[in-house]
Protein backbone atom coordinates (compact mmCIF):
# COMPACT_ATOMS: atom_id res chain seq x y z
CA UNK A 1 0.00 0.00 0.00
CA UNK A 2 1.54 3.13 -1.68
CA UNK A 3 1.82 6.42 1.30
CA UNK A 4 -0.82 8.20 -0.65
CA UNK A 5 -3.53 5.16 -0.18
CA UNK A 6 -2.94 4.82 3.45
CA UNK A 7 -3.50 7.90 4.38
CA UNK A 8 -6.77 8.11 2.64
CA UNK A 9 -7.77 4.90 4.70
CA UNK A 10 -6.18 5.50 7.95
CA UNK A 11 -8.58 7.77 10.18
CA UNK A 12 -11.80 5.55 10.97
CA UNK A 13 -9.47 3.28 13.08
CA UNK A 14 -7.97 6.51 14.80
CA UNK A 15 -11.51 8.30 15.34
CA UNK A 16 -12.61 4.75 16.92
CA UNK A 17 -9.48 5.05 19.29
CA UNK A 18 -10.27 8.68 19.94
CA UNK A 19 -13.41 7.34 21.36
CA UNK A 20 -11.81 5.21 23.51
CA UNK A 21 -9.00 6.71 25.34
CA UNK A 22 -10.90 9.10 27.18
CA UNK A 23 -12.93 7.65 30.57
CA UNK A 24 -11.98 3.97 29.93
CA UNK A 25 -8.32 4.99 29.96
CA UNK A 26 -7.93 8.52 31.81
CA UNK A 27 -10.80 8.08 35.24
CA UNK A 28 -11.03 3.73 34.76
CA UNK A 29 -7.31 2.53 34.17
CA UNK A 30 -5.69 5.49 36.41
CA UNK A 31 -8.14 4.75 39.63
CA UNK A 32 -7.20 0.86 38.87
CA UNK A 33 -3.77 1.35 39.30
CA UNK A 34 -3.64 4.08 42.20
CA UNK A 35 -6.33 1.34 44.05
CA UNK A 36 -5.02 -2.26 43.20
CA UNK A 37 -1.23 -1.71 42.16
CA UNK A 38 -0.88 -4.06 38.87
CA UNK A 39 -3.35 -6.38 40.93
CA UNK A 40 -5.66 -6.14 37.43
CA UNK A 41 -3.18 -5.50 34.78
CA UNK A 42 -4.62 -9.08 33.72
CA UNK A 43 -8.12 -8.00 33.73
CA UNK A 44 -7.48 -4.82 31.26
CA UNK A 45 -5.06 -7.58 28.84
CA UNK A 46 -8.00 -9.84 28.90
CA UNK A 47 -10.83 -7.32 28.46
CA UNK A 48 -9.12 -6.02 25.47
CA UNK A 49 -8.21 -9.71 23.72
CA UNK A 50 -12.20 -11.24 24.62
CA UNK A 51 -13.69 -7.83 23.04
CA UNK A 52 -11.53 -7.59 19.92
CA UNK A 53 -13.61 -9.51 17.62
CA UNK A 54 -16.51 -7.54 17.85
CA UNK A 55 -15.29 -4.40 17.18
CA UNK A 56 -13.38 -5.97 14.03
CA UNK A 57 -16.08 -7.18 13.08
CA UNK A 58 -17.22 -3.40 12.29
CA UNK A 59 -14.28 -2.78 9.43
CA UNK A 60 -13.95 -6.47 8.24
CA UNK A 61 -18.10 -5.93 7.44
CA UNK A 62 -18.10 -2.06 5.47
CA UNK A 63 -15.05 -2.62 3.70
CA UNK A 64 -16.24 -6.03 2.40
CA UNK A 65 -19.70 -5.38 2.00
CA UNK A 66 -19.63 -1.21 1.74
CA UNK A 67 -22.42 -1.10 3.81
CA UNK A 68 -22.56 -0.11 7.59
CA UNK A 69 -23.06 -2.34 10.55
CA UNK A 70 -26.70 -0.92 10.98
CA UNK A 71 -27.71 -2.48 7.38
CA UNK A 72 -26.23 -5.86 8.46
CA UNK A 73 -28.62 -5.23 11.53
CA UNK A 74 -31.16 -5.06 8.87
CA UNK A 75 -30.56 -7.65 7.38
CA UNK A 76 -31.49 -10.12 10.44
CA UNK A 77 -34.36 -8.44 10.50
CA UNK A 78 -36.29 -5.17 12.13
CA UNK A 79 -36.24 -6.19 15.66
CA UNK A 80 -32.51 -6.25 15.68
CA UNK A 81 -32.73 -2.48 14.71
CA UNK A 82 -34.89 -1.52 16.81
CA UNK A 83 -32.92 -3.44 19.69
CA UNK A 84 -29.58 -1.54 18.15
CA UNK A 85 -31.87 1.68 18.64
CA UNK A 86 -33.17 1.29 22.07
CA UNK A 87 -29.65 0.20 23.17
CA UNK A 88 -28.25 3.22 22.07
CA UNK A 89 -31.32 6.10 22.49
CA UNK A 90 -30.77 4.08 26.48
CA UNK A 91 -26.88 4.15 27.20
CA UNK A 92 -26.30 7.82 24.86
CA UNK A 93 -27.33 10.13 27.73
CA UNK A 94 -25.02 8.43 30.38
CA UNK A 95 -21.93 7.91 28.10
CA UNK A 96 -22.07 11.41 26.96
CA UNK A 97 -22.67 12.67 30.83
CA UNK A 98 -19.52 10.65 31.67
CA UNK A 99 -17.25 11.82 29.30
CA UNK A 100 -18.24 15.58 29.47
CA UNK A 101 -18.50 15.80 33.10
CA UNK A 102 -14.85 14.28 33.21
CA UNK A 103 -13.97 17.17 30.39
CA UNK A 104 -16.04 19.66 32.60
CA UNK A 105 -13.48 18.88 35.49
CA UNK A 106 -10.30 18.93 33.51
CA UNK A 107 -10.98 22.37 32.45
CA UNK A 108 -12.25 23.85 35.97
CA UNK A 109 -8.98 22.43 37.75
CA UNK A 110 -7.05 24.05 34.76
CA UNK A 111 -8.79 27.12 34.83
CA UNK A 112 -8.98 27.48 38.50
CA UNK A 113 -12.69 28.21 38.45
CA UNK A 114 -15.41 28.22 41.04
CA UNK A 115 -18.14 27.81 38.64
CA UNK A 116 -19.55 24.95 39.60
CA UNK A 117 -18.60 21.99 37.50
CA UNK A 118 -22.40 20.68 35.97
CA UNK A 119 -21.95 24.66 34.31
CA UNK A 120 -18.68 24.27 32.95
CA UNK A 121 -20.18 20.34 31.52
CA UNK A 122 -23.58 22.33 30.31
CA UNK A 123 -20.99 25.05 28.48
CA UNK A 124 -19.05 22.23 27.09
CA UNK A 125 -21.55 20.22 25.14
CA UNK A 126 -23.20 23.70 23.78
CA UNK A 127 -19.90 24.21 22.16
CA UNK A 128 -18.93 20.93 21.00
CA UNK A 129 -22.53 20.20 19.88
CA UNK A 130 -22.05 23.68 17.91
CA UNK A 131 -18.69 22.49 15.89
CA UNK A 132 -20.24 19.52 15.44
CA UNK A 133 -23.51 20.82 13.41
CA UNK A 134 -21.35 23.09 11.46
CA UNK A 135 -18.00 20.40 10.77
CA UNK A 136 -17.36 18.10 8.60
CA UNK A 137 -16.05 14.38 9.17
CA UNK A 138 -12.51 15.54 8.00
CA UNK A 139 -12.22 18.40 10.03
CA UNK A 140 -12.89 15.81 13.40
CA UNK A 141 -10.41 13.36 11.61
CA UNK A 142 -7.30 15.00 11.75
CA UNK A 143 -8.01 16.75 15.18
CA UNK A 144 -8.48 13.38 17.09
CA UNK A 145 -5.37 11.78 15.13
CA UNK A 146 -2.75 15.14 16.28
CA UNK A 147 -4.87 14.63 19.94
CA UNK A 148 -4.18 10.71 20.02
CA UNK A 149 -0.26 11.55 19.37
CA UNK A 150 0.31 14.71 21.74
CA UNK A 151 -1.35 12.26 24.52
CA UNK A 152 0.84 8.90 23.59
CA UNK A 153 3.81 11.22 23.69
CA UNK A 154 3.20 12.55 26.71
CA UNK A 155 2.46 9.19 28.32
CA UNK A 156 5.15 7.38 27.51
CA UNK A 157 7.35 10.16 29.08
CA UNK A 158 5.34 9.86 32.35
CA UNK A 159 5.32 6.35 32.25
CA UNK A 160 9.09 5.85 31.78
CA UNK A 161 10.11 8.58 34.38
CA UNK A 162 8.00 6.85 36.49
CA UNK A 163 9.45 3.30 36.28
CA UNK A 164 12.83 4.96 36.20
CA UNK A 165 11.91 5.54 40.11
CA UNK A 166 10.75 2.31 41.14
CA UNK A 167 7.45 0.56 42.63
CA UNK A 168 7.60 1.03 46.18
CA UNK A 169 4.00 0.80 47.72
CA UNK A 170 3.60 1.17 51.77
CA UNK A 171 2.45 -2.29 53.10
CA UNK A 172 0.22 -0.27 55.38
CA UNK A 173 -1.89 1.34 52.29
CA UNK A 174 -2.06 -1.78 49.98
CA UNK A 175 -5.32 -3.07 49.10
CA UNK A 176 -6.03 -6.59 47.10
CA UNK A 177 -8.81 -7.43 45.32
CA UNK A 178 -11.06 -9.28 47.92
CA UNK A 179 -13.99 -7.72 48.83
CA UNK A 180 -17.55 -7.84 47.36
CA UNK A 181 -17.68 -4.05 46.79
CA UNK A 182 -15.37 -4.58 44.30
CA UNK A 183 -17.03 -6.09 41.45
CA UNK A 184 -18.48 -3.24 40.64
CA UNK A 185 -15.56 -1.21 39.97
CA UNK A 186 -14.16 -4.37 38.36
CA UNK A 187 -17.48 -4.38 36.01
CA UNK A 188 -17.17 -0.46 35.48
CA UNK A 189 -13.41 -1.27 34.05
CA UNK A 190 -14.20 -3.76 31.77
CA UNK A 191 -16.96 -1.90 30.78
CA UNK A 192 -15.06 0.55 28.90
CA UNK A 193 -11.76 -1.52 28.18
CA UNK A 194 -11.06 -0.79 25.70
CA UNK A 195 -14.78 1.13 24.55
CA UNK A 196 -18.38 -0.01 24.86
CA UNK A 197 -19.07 -2.77 22.12
CA UNK A 198 -21.82 -0.26 20.60
CA UNK A 199 -18.62 1.93 19.10
CA UNK A 200 -18.19 -0.94 16.39
CA UNK A 201 -21.05 0.69 14.71
CA UNK A 202 -19.25 4.14 15.30
CA UNK A 203 -15.92 2.28 13.40
CA UNK A 204 -18.39 0.78 10.43
CA UNK A 205 -20.05 4.11 9.95
CA UNK A 206 -17.07 6.14 10.11
CA UNK A 207 -15.21 4.16 7.39
CA UNK A 208 -18.12 4.29 5.15
CA UNK A 209 -18.05 8.32 5.58
CA UNK A 210 -14.11 7.86 5.22
CA UNK A 211 -15.03 6.60 1.72
CA UNK A 212 -16.95 9.12 0.59
CA UNK A 213 -14.98 11.94 2.03
CA UNK A 214 -12.20 10.44 -0.60
CA UNK A 215 -13.41 8.74 -2.93
CA UNK A 216 -11.52 5.52 -2.30
CA UNK A 217 -12.68 2.24 -1.71
CA UNK A 218 -9.96 0.98 1.21
CA UNK A 219 -9.33 -2.48 0.59
CA UNK A 220 -9.83 -5.58 3.43
CA UNK A 221 -5.91 -5.48 4.16
CA UNK A 222 -6.19 -1.59 4.22
CA UNK A 223 -9.21 -1.45 6.59
CA UNK A 224 -7.95 -3.90 9.00
CA UNK A 225 -4.60 -2.69 9.73
CA UNK A 226 -6.19 1.05 10.12
CA UNK A 227 -8.06 -0.72 12.97
CA UNK A 228 -5.70 -2.43 14.11
CA UNK A 229 -3.45 0.41 14.96
CA UNK A 230 -6.04 2.49 16.55
CA UNK A 231 -6.62 -0.70 18.79
CA UNK A 232 -3.29 -1.92 19.25
CA UNK A 233 -2.84 1.85 20.12
CA UNK A 234 -5.36 2.58 23.04
CA UNK A 235 -4.52 -1.29 24.28
CA UNK A 236 -0.98 0.03 25.13
CA UNK A 237 -2.03 3.64 26.70
CA UNK A 238 -4.62 1.60 29.26
CA UNK A 239 -1.51 0.05 30.58
CA UNK A 240 0.37 3.10 30.63
CA UNK A 241 -2.22 4.83 32.29
CA UNK A 242 -2.99 1.68 34.83
CA UNK A 243 1.15 2.20 35.35
CA UNK A 244 1.45 5.88 35.78
CA UNK A 245 -1.62 4.79 39.47
CA UNK A 246 0.20 1.77 40.73
CA UNK A 247 3.91 3.74 40.07
CA UNK A 248 2.45 7.06 41.86
CA UNK A 249 -0.33 6.61 43.80
CA UNK A 250 -0.83 2.89 45.02
CA UNK A 251 0.08 2.15 48.50
CA UNK A 252 1.00 6.01 49.21
CA UNK A 253 -2.51 6.30 50.88
CA UNK A 254 -4.22 9.30 48.93
CA UNK A 255 -6.81 8.01 46.97
CA UNK A 256 -8.98 9.43 43.67
CA UNK A 257 -11.69 12.05 44.47
CA UNK A 258 -15.02 11.67 43.51
CA UNK A 259 -15.28 15.22 42.57
CA UNK A 260 -14.34 15.64 38.91
CA UNK A 261 -11.99 18.75 39.22
CA UNK A 262 -10.25 17.15 42.57
CA UNK A 263 -9.51 13.81 40.15
CA UNK A 264 -8.39 15.89 37.23
CA UNK A 265 -5.91 18.06 39.75
CA UNK A 266 -4.58 14.36 41.00
CA UNK A 267 -4.46 12.88 37.34
CA UNK A 268 -2.00 16.39 36.23
CA UNK A 269 -0.62 16.06 39.33
CA UNK A 270 0.45 11.97 38.45
CA UNK A 271 1.59 13.06 35.28
CA UNK A 272 3.75 16.15 37.17
CA UNK A 273 5.57 14.34 39.67
CA UNK A 274 6.61 11.65 37.31
CA UNK A 275 8.12 13.94 34.64
CA UNK A 276 8.48 17.32 36.46
CA UNK A 277 6.55 20.68 37.34
CA UNK A 278 7.88 22.42 34.00
CA UNK A 279 5.37 19.67 31.99
CA UNK A 280 2.35 20.77 33.88
CA UNK A 281 1.06 22.81 30.85
CA UNK A 282 1.65 20.16 28.10
CA UNK A 283 -0.05 17.76 30.43
CA UNK A 284 -2.84 19.99 31.14
CA UNK A 285 -3.10 20.68 27.04
CA UNK A 286 -2.78 16.73 26.23
CA UNK A 287 -5.43 15.64 28.93
CA UNK A 288 -7.75 18.45 28.00
CA UNK A 289 -7.70 18.36 24.50
CA UNK A 290 -8.10 14.07 25.02
CA UNK A 291 -11.16 14.62 26.87
CA UNK A 292 -12.46 17.47 23.99
CA UNK A 293 -12.09 14.74 21.44
CA UNK A 294 -13.55 12.00 22.69
CA UNK A 295 -16.63 13.90 23.77
CA UNK A 296 -16.86 15.10 20.00
CA UNK A 297 -15.83 12.30 18.46
CA UNK A 298 -19.13 11.13 20.70
CA UNK A 299 -21.56 13.60 20.06
CA UNK A 300 -20.42 13.24 15.80
CA UNK A 301 -21.24 9.56 16.19
CA UNK A 302 -24.73 9.42 18.07
CA UNK A 303 -26.39 11.65 14.85
CA UNK A 304 -24.31 9.35 12.30
CA UNK A 305 -25.62 6.16 13.30
CA UNK A 306 -28.96 7.24 14.45
CA UNK A 307 -29.96 9.12 11.12
CA UNK A 308 -29.66 5.53 9.37
CA UNK A 309 -31.34 3.86 12.11
CA UNK A 310 -34.27 5.61 11.95
CA UNK A 311 -35.13 5.70 8.63
CA UNK A 312 -35.45 1.90 8.57
CA UNK A 313 -37.46 2.19 11.82
CA UNK A 314 -39.52 4.84 9.94
CA UNK A 315 -39.07 4.65 6.16
CA UNK A 316 -41.09 7.74 5.41
CA UNK A 317 -37.98 9.40 6.02
CA UNK A 318 -35.72 7.67 3.54
CA UNK A 319 -34.88 10.35 1.53
CA UNK A 320 -31.58 12.48 1.31
CA UNK A 321 -33.31 15.92 2.07
CA UNK A 322 -33.85 14.61 5.28
CA UNK A 323 -30.71 13.50 6.21
CA UNK A 324 -28.91 16.73 7.56
CA UNK A 325 -32.58 17.21 9.73
CA UNK A 326 -32.46 13.91 11.50
CA UNK A 327 -28.96 14.57 12.39
CA UNK A 328 -29.39 17.85 13.98
CA UNK A 329 -32.64 16.40 15.38
CA UNK A 330 -30.81 13.54 17.42
CA UNK A 331 -27.91 16.21 17.92
CA UNK A 332 -30.46 18.22 19.87
CA UNK A 333 -32.09 15.07 21.69
CA UNK A 334 -28.39 14.09 22.82
CA UNK A 335 -27.23 17.38 23.78
CA UNK A 336 -30.41 18.46 25.66
CA UNK A 337 -30.84 14.86 27.13
CA UNK A 338 -27.16 15.22 28.52
CA UNK A 339 -27.78 18.84 29.96
CA UNK A 340 -30.87 17.64 31.84
CA UNK A 341 -29.11 15.23 33.73
CA UNK A 342 -26.24 17.99 34.42
CA UNK A 343 -28.58 20.26 35.54
CA UNK A 344 -30.93 17.73 37.85
CA UNK A 345 -29.86 14.38 38.15
CA UNK A 346 -25.91 14.95 38.69
CA UNK A 347 -24.63 13.29 41.60
CA UNK A 348 -20.79 13.14 41.51
CA UNK A 349 -18.37 11.92 38.47
CA UNK A 350 -16.95 8.92 40.15
CA UNK A 351 -20.75 7.84 40.13
CA UNK A 352 -21.55 8.84 36.75
CA UNK A 353 -18.64 7.30 35.23
CA UNK A 354 -19.38 4.24 37.33
CA UNK A 355 -23.19 3.87 35.86
CA UNK A 356 -22.42 4.37 32.60
CA UNK A 357 -19.51 1.80 32.53
CA UNK A 358 -21.61 -0.89 34.08
CA UNK A 359 -24.59 -0.14 31.41
CA UNK A 360 -22.19 -0.67 28.69
CA UNK A 361 -20.74 -4.25 30.12
CA UNK A 362 -24.45 -5.35 30.80
CA UNK A 363 -25.73 -4.26 27.03
CA UNK A 364 -22.28 -5.80 25.84
CA UNK A 365 -23.73 -9.50 25.33
CA UNK A 366 -26.28 -8.22 22.88
CA UNK A 367 -24.69 -6.40 20.56
CA UNK A 368 -21.66 -8.45 20.38
CA UNK A 369 -24.00 -11.55 19.51
CA UNK A 370 -25.63 -9.03 16.79
CA UNK A 371 -21.82 -8.33 15.19
CA UNK A 372 -21.48 -12.07 15.39
CA UNK A 373 -24.68 -13.11 13.50
CA UNK A 374 -23.99 -10.01 11.09
CA UNK A 375 -20.35 -10.97 10.02
CA UNK A 376 -21.82 -14.43 8.94
CA UNK A 377 -24.38 -13.60 6.48
CA UNK A 378 -23.99 -14.30 3.13
CA UNK A 379 -23.49 -10.97 1.91
CA UNK A 380 -19.76 -11.29 3.53
CA UNK A 381 -17.58 -12.69 0.80
CA UNK A 382 -15.77 -16.27 1.82
CA UNK A 383 -12.56 -14.58 1.54
CA UNK A 384 -13.10 -11.59 3.72
CA UNK A 385 -15.23 -13.87 6.43
CA UNK A 386 -13.52 -14.02 10.36
CA UNK A 387 -11.17 -16.94 10.95
CA UNK A 388 -11.95 -19.80 13.13
CA UNK A 389 -9.60 -18.53 15.79
CA UNK A 390 -11.41 -15.10 15.81
CA UNK A 391 -15.09 -16.90 15.93
CA UNK A 392 -14.20 -19.08 18.52
CA UNK A 393 -12.98 -16.21 20.52
CA UNK A 394 -16.23 -14.05 20.15
CA UNK A 395 -17.83 -16.96 21.52
CA UNK A 396 -15.66 -16.80 24.18
CA UNK A 397 -16.03 -13.21 24.69
CA UNK A 398 -19.96 -13.59 24.81
CA UNK A 399 -19.58 -16.37 27.58
CA UNK A 400 -17.38 -14.28 29.85
CA UNK A 401 -19.67 -11.17 29.57
CA UNK A 402 -22.93 -12.94 30.24
CA UNK A 403 -22.11 -15.07 32.97
CA UNK A 404 -19.98 -12.07 34.38
CA UNK A 405 -23.05 -9.92 34.13
CA UNK A 406 -25.36 -12.91 35.43
CA UNK A 407 -23.02 -12.99 38.77
CA UNK A 408 -22.97 -9.26 38.82
CA UNK A 409 -26.91 -9.13 38.52
CA UNK A 410 -27.20 -11.21 41.37
CA UNK A 411 -24.28 -10.21 43.98
CA UNK A 412 -26.69 -6.86 43.31
CA UNK A 413 -29.98 -8.03 44.41
CA UNK A 414 -30.58 -10.92 45.96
Amino acid sequence: MGKRNFLKVIGPGLLWAGAAIGVSHIVQSTRAGAGFGFALIWVIILANILKYPFFEFAPRYAASTGESLIDGYKRLGKTAVWVYAFITVFTMFFLMSAVTIVTAGIFANIFHSNLPINYWAVIIILILAAVVAAGRYSAIDKFVKFIIVLLAISSIIAVVSAFSSGYHPNPEFEHTFNRVTDIGFLLALVGWMPTAIDVSVWHSVWTIAKKKETGYAPKLKESLLDFKIGYLGTAVLSLFFLSLGALIMYGSGETFSDSGVTFAGQLINLFTESIGSWAYYIIAIAASATMISTTVTCLDAYPRVLEPTAKIIIPKLNHKKSTKKIQIFWLVIVTGGTIIIFLFFLGNMKQMVDIATIIAFLTAPVLGWLNLRVISLNIVPPEARPSKFLIVLSWLGLFFLTTFGIYFLYTRFF
